[in-house]
Parts: C-alpha cells; structure tokens; sequence
C-alpha cells in the first residue's frame, strides 16, 4: 500500500518539556512517520506526515483531541499553502472577501517565489495575476519562480529591461512548459492587434500565463478577473495601497526606456 501525506498543525497550550516527544512517540506507535517539522506563527507547530494507513490518522485525530497540552487546528490532505508554511515557518495570506487573491510583503520575496514555483510545476492551463507597486519585485519575483521550477520563461510584453511588446513568437517557443509574462499595462498602452493575437493564441496553451498588472489587463481584453486561477498582491508593508496612476507614469517615462521593476 502506498503511504499518504497528512498535515497537521496544532497550538500548544501547554508547553511543557517533553510534549514534542510525546507527540513523536505517539506517531511512532502508530507507525506514522514525521517528514518535516516546523513553528508556523505564534504558538502553532506543522507537521508534514507520512502513513500507510488512514484509520491510523484517525486514531492519531481521536487521541490529540483528548490533550489537553495541545489544541488541534488542521488533520488533512496537505493544501499547498501547508507545505508553504512548514518549508518557511509562516503562513500564506489570503483575502477575507476572495479566497484566490494571496497577500505578500517585501520581506516574504522567499515565499512568493517558492510558493509561484509550486504553481509552475503543476500541470496545465494557469493564469496568475500579480499585483504590486513599481520597484516591489513583481517581474524579479516571476523569473525567480521559473528558475526554482527549472522553467524557461519568454517575456510577451515586459520592461524589465527595455520595454517588449511582442507580435509573434518563434517555433520553438510555443511550449507547454513555458512561462509566458505579460504586463498589462504595457500591453494596453502599446500594442497593436498582431501583439493581441499572439496573447489570444498564448491563453490557448496549456500552460503557465504570468500577468502583471491583471486589472489594466482585462480592461482590453475578452478576459475577466474570473478567469484567473491566482491574484497575487505583493507590498512593500501591508499598509501599503496598490493604485495604477504611479505605474502608467513610470512605465512610459524615459523615451522608451523604464527603471520600472528593476
């Protein structure tokens, strides 16, 4: 029989000595083993598990809830914002009001990026938005998810450097394994119909689309917000606000030639 990740995650209420060897000696008893380990906010620890047998989690559930040292959170399938949290010791935001809209700060770049790589890595068709200020690590953050995700990405639209507007793409870079990133303010200000035919033939792949900017994004195109799988917000610091008039000004500044992201 092949053996099943779990997640757990529970709040000490009680931190004694011993109390992580206690709970260790009971996953061993029950022939569950302890793949990763780690503190996820305040008082609450996450396991990754892995066991054979899913009447043992729930035996393992039945007796956690008898303890009064610990109060159980979450016994599940691990979600990939688990794994998230217990590689980096911190959870993943998501909005109140829209559950696929995630939140990040500056100082979280290292989670963004290997939770995007975990979303590159996944099969098929995904469009992700992404959000953020200018010079908060947008396009940065996008390349560096490829890369963790042994992806090669092709630029439709960016200013990374120069600004790009793409018409067309050669042979070899209609790939389902491509990461495709467009910037939708750029796209929206400069380009023509043969830049939107490639954009409509690229939504076509089964693959991962990147959109900055998702907003300006869909106000020139057949596309809704609904239609994307993931928003990301990056800020500076939480209290920051994301507005577009900042970012049209930057990005069309310079004759051509932008600092934007960079």
């Amino acid at each position: 029989m092949d053996r099943t990740e779990w997640y757990l995650e529970y709040e000490i209420q009680m931190n004694r000595p011993g109390l992580l060897g206690d709970i260790s000696s009971l996953l061993g008893m029950l022939s569950i083993n302890i793949i990763t380990i780690n503190g996820v906010e305040n008082a609450r620890r996450g396991m990754l598990l892995l066991s054979k047998h899913d009447e043992n989690i729930m035996r393992l559930k039945s007796i956690l809830q008898t303890m009064d040292t610990i109060k159980l959170f979450k016994l599940r399938k691990p979600k990939l914002k688990d794994k998230m949290a217990v590689r980096h010791g911190k959870y993943i935001h998501t909005d109140n009001d829209d559950r696929k809209t995630i939140r990040f700060v500056r100082d979280e770049l290292g989670l963004l990026v290997d939770f995007m790589a975990e979303l590159y890595k996944q099969d098929g068709h995904k469009l992700i938005g992404i959000r953020g200020m200018p010079r908060v690590g947008k396009t940065e953050s996008i390349v560096a998810a490829s890369v963790c995700a042994s992806k090669r990405w092709l630029f439709v639209s960016s200013t990374m450097i120069k600004q790009t507007v793409r018409n067309q793409l050669i042979e070899g870079e209609y790939n389902q394994d491509n990461i495709y990133i467009i910037d939708g303010v750029l796209s929206k200000r400069m380009a023509n119909e043969k830049h939107w035919q490639l954009i409509r033939e690229i939504m076509q792949l089964p693959s991962v689309k990147v959109v900055e900017h998702p907003d300006v994004f869909v106000q020139s195109t057949e596309y809704s917000m609904d239609d994307f799988d993931y928003i990301i917000e990056l800020r500076t610091d939480v209290d920051e606000e994301i507005t577009y008039e900042p970012v049209e000004r930057d990005q069309f500044s310079n004759n051509g030639f932008s600092m934007f992201d960079f």
